[in-house]
């Protein structure tokens, strides 16, 4: 008997769709546009262009040069690309480009929850390692953050820590079940996974009667940490150590953090164990994560494409880089989270705050 399965002769192809075909191939040109143009943010952030125009108004490319102390025909393009992707905006008559207040504040406020170019800087990062993801899925072997390109380091703080600034002291500690009277009286926190140090340090400028430990397995973000809470005037109260949130150090804290990294972990039901062992009895462990629902058809968003990029290049190769490599992914959703919680020995779990980037949760033993 043949194992070649022969077509049947009543099968007839399927008829194409000539304008959904076309409408499909300009999107992918769009797409093109859009992969390219995270580059191109990348580089207006740089070179200060951003910043230039919108300290100045309505420019030409010979201005911009002028004053960035940069070439003009790279200006000149940067510029028409960011006309023709809607960045800018460009009048024909005066053949001048202007950044509109909007966008502005979105490409030039570091403070602002709107802040965008870390957002593009990480992305950007992570697309640069994607040889070593294609190896890896090859493989089944991960790809951890520490080998990842400068730019993931730095832009996953730049965009996280503008959300962390206007929401962390303001909504998401009082949020807390009796928290921030805690962190007024004085109370001790771990700050786990803590990278370079963000929100560490936005705690302890907030709450100087409290004390800080953060901890990060990667020794380079916590040399630059003690840099930063020490330019912050916060070194007193605050102390960093290269540890994994297996093995981080201390015990009886009234609150452990975990700022957008818990799905990165390749064991987090060892470390929900660990916060277990050292959290006081009546401590609080406050989870933030990348929003999210539980279901797949609850992320199918543009906030939910973008973290599912960032799980399938950046996130799940890192848990996967571990012992266990659970994967949990960037869009775990809380139902995944509260199991993890639960087999960490934790008995009480609920989401307390949310914004369009982060979901909150409380858990408790």
């Amino acid at each position: 008997m043949s194992l070649t399965t022969e077509p049947r002769v009543d099968e007839q192809p399927a008829a194409i769709d000539t304008d959904k075909l076309m409408g499909f191939v300009f999107r992918a040109v769009d797409e093109v546009g859009a992969t390219l143009n995270a580059a191109l943010v990348v580089m207006g952030d740089k070179l200060g262009y951003y910043r230039d125009l919108a300290a100045h108004g309505p420019t030409t490319p010979t201005q911009l040069a002028e004053r960035t102390e940069t070439a003009e025909p790279y200006a000149r393009e940067w510029l028409n690309a960011q006309a023709a992707g809607g960045y800018v905006t460009y009048d024909p008559a005066t053949k001048r480009y202007t950044l509109p207040p909007e966008h502005a504040l979105a490409m030039t406020d570091a403070d602002s929850p709107a802040f965008l170019p870390g957002f593009f800087q990480i992305a950007l990062g992570t697309v640069h390692d994607t040889q070593h993801i294609v190896e890896a899925a090859r493989s089944g072997a991960g790809y951890g953050w520490h080998e990842h390109d400068a730019d993931v380091h730095v832009g996953c703080e730049r965009f996280f820590r503008p959300s962390y600034h206007a929401n962390l002291v303001g909504s998401w500690i009082p949020a807390l079940d009796g928290v921030q009277e805690k962190l007024e009286r004085g109370a001790l926190v771990a700050d786990v996974g803590c990278g370079y140090g963000a929100s560490t340090i936005l705690l302890a400028q907030a709450f100087p009667n409290s004390r800080f430990i953060g901890s990060d397995y990667h020794p380079a973000s916590i040399e630059t940490a003690r840099a930063r809470a020490a330019d912050a005037g916060v070194a007193d109260r605050v102390t960093f150590e290269v540890a994994s949130a297996q093995e981080f150090t201390g015990s009886g804290y009234d609150l452990v953090a975990m700022f957008d990294c818990l799905h990165d972990m390749g064991d987090p039901v060892g470390a929900a164990r660990r916060v277990r062992e050292v959290i006081a009895d009546d401590g609080t462990w406050m989870i933030v994560e990348p929003m999210a629902g539980d279901r797949v058809e609850d992320n199918l968003n543009p906030v939910g494409r973008a973290y599912y990029g960032f799980s399938t290049l950046l996130c799940t190769p890192s848990s996967l880089s571990q012992d266990i490599g659970l994967a949990l992914g960037t869009q775990a959703g809380p139902a995944r989270i509260r199991d993890v919680t639960a087999a960490g020995g934790f008995t009480r779990f609920r989401s307390v705050a949310e914004t369009p980037f982060n979901r909150v949760l409380e858990a408790r033993p």
